[in-house]
């Protein structure tokens, strides 16, 4: 089976790349022809852990990458649109899986063969089978189930794991708009279903639906954390930490076998406070769906509350700054995380946008540090008064305060470097990679300290579950 993947963002590369590992021919598809070149030559335009090492080994065997659209497509059974769906405040923005779509329906107008088309790009409930659809059905002079196939194959794939998500899928959902369509993308992974891997095969609209809703739950639950987390910062006794441990405890989340072992679920890592969350995923997805019910004549009065508490939780830095520096202006601080997350250099939505601002608006000689992100950073906002550090040690040194935005492994250095400074800086921390303790100046989201910023409650610890 020779599939044509178009897009080569996180989404597209990454699949094309890890489809050609598990036995698919791909060509990847893209009208940049420098992100062609890069991955001709073996390397990847995006930062993933492992995508490197594979595309090299498939890349001119398995796996090739051009920008003629028309070629690939004719000499393909299977399409697959994986480009951006960017929102625009009202409405996801369409405008390039609609290119897309147009562009495999001249393609098909000259075929007479069966050819399935699969979008997987994010898109709202209705559009695969809706203008899509209509835009290959026009283009094309064809009809959609009996000339080609169409289906709907979201992703779930988490931004610097995605490599590890794809070759190691929880599920894989595929809607069609026929049996036809649905069994010809089912062949794609068949090596994931004869290993087990559970397939859930449904209509294109539910299969849109459970993408938006799948991370709609867990922006839910980090903003539902976030919002614990802030109450407890104000409840004097109480760490968040302790008390999402406690939650963590009930059997129908970390249920027990029979052994006494505990199983601790993956997602719990989303019933945790922090600063927020970010990146190109839950901001915009949320605010679509939001959007596509307000559409509805539905008020989302739930999704709405949710990007709300996110849109403001960096302020809970900015509150503990306030707390321990009284006056911020020209107050030095350290901000450690760029990035939305760890394992990635995007920023897109990243806390550190939103907090980095905040602090230059009040005056404040700011330093920053992120493993992969800084140099994405400084493209994006070259004006802003940003000293960037190439080490934690250089960014942190003469700090007052220092900010953890982003959980990078390497910081859990942290409390050594602070030891061994002469005037240890306070430590603010969005993250909750430590405990109150650990510092000798210690602040963090989801538990208050005293003036003398030490912790005024008991450093519970439960075994095997609290971080």
């Amino acid at each position: 089976m020779k599939l044509t993947v178009i897009g080569t963002g996180y989404v597209g590369l990454v699949s094309g790349v890890c489809l050609a590992e598990i036995g698919v021919d791909v060509v990847c598809v893209d009208s940049d022809a420098g992100k062609i070149e890069r991955i001709r030559k073996g390397e990847t335009p995006i930062h993933e852990n492992g995508l490197e090492s594979l595309l090299a080994k498939h890349i001119g065997r398995r796996l090739t990458a051009t920008t003629a659209a028309e070629a690939a497509l004719l000499d393909s059974s299977v399409s697959m649109i994986a480009v951006g769906t960017p929102f625009d405040g009202e409405r996801i923005d369409l405008s390039q899986v609609e290119a897309a779509a147009r562009k495999i329906g001249e393609v098909l107008r000259t075929r007479d063969d069966y050819h399935v088309v699969v979008v997987k790009s994010t898109v709202i409930a209705g559009t695969t089978a809706g203008p899509v659809r209509e835009i290959l059905e026009a283009v094309s002079g064809k009809r959609a189930g009996i000339d080609f196939g169409l289906a709907m194959n979201p992703e779930f794939l988490r931004e610097g794991a995605a490599v590890a998500d794809f070759m190691n899928p929880d599920r894989i959902v595929i809607g069609g708009i026929d049996g036809r369509s649905i069994a010809t993308v089912r062949k794609l992974y068949r090596p994931f279903i004869e290993r087990g891997v559970p397939i859930f095969e449904t209509n294109c609209d539910t299969a849109e639906m459970i993408k938006y809703t799948n991370n709609a739950l867990f922006a839910t639950m980090i903003s539902f954390s976030n919002e614990i987390g802030n109450l407890c910062a104000r409840l004097p006794g109480v760490d968040v930490l302790d008390v999402m441990a406690g939650v963590h405890l009930d059997k129908r989340l970390s249920p027990r076998l029979a052994t006494g072992e505990t199983i601790r679920p993956r997602m719990l890592e989303y019933l945790a406070a922090g600063c927020g969350f970010g990146g190109s995923c839950f901001p915009k997805d949320v605010k679509a769906l939001a959007a596509h019910a307000r559409a509805l004549a539905l008020e989302p009065r739930m999704l709405d509350s949710l990007i709300e508490v996110n849109r403001t939780q960096f302020l809970e830095l900015v509150r503990q700054l306030e707390r321990h520096i009284p006056v911020l202006a020209g107050s030095r601080i350290a901000v450690l995380g760029l990035a939305f997350k760890p394992e990635s250099d995007d920023i897109r939505e990243s806390p550190a946008i939103s907090l980095i601002e905040a602090l230059i608006a009040r005056g404040c000689s700011i330093s920053a540090f992120d493993p992969l992100a800084a140099a994405g950073f400084r493209r994006k906002f070259p004006n802003w008064p940003v000293r960037y550090g190439n080490s934690v040690e250089a960014t942190i040194e003469h700090a007052e305060a220092v900010v953890i935005v982003t959980r990078w492994k390497e910081f859990g250095r942290l409390p050594a470097l602070v030891a061994g400074m002469v005037t240890q800086p306070l430590i603010v921390d969005g993250r909750r990679m430590f405990r109150p303790g650990d510092f000798p100046r210690y602040a963090g989201i989801g538990v208050e300290t005293n003036d003398s910023n030490i912790s005024v409650h008991p450093n519970i610890k439960v075994a095997g579950l609290t971080p």
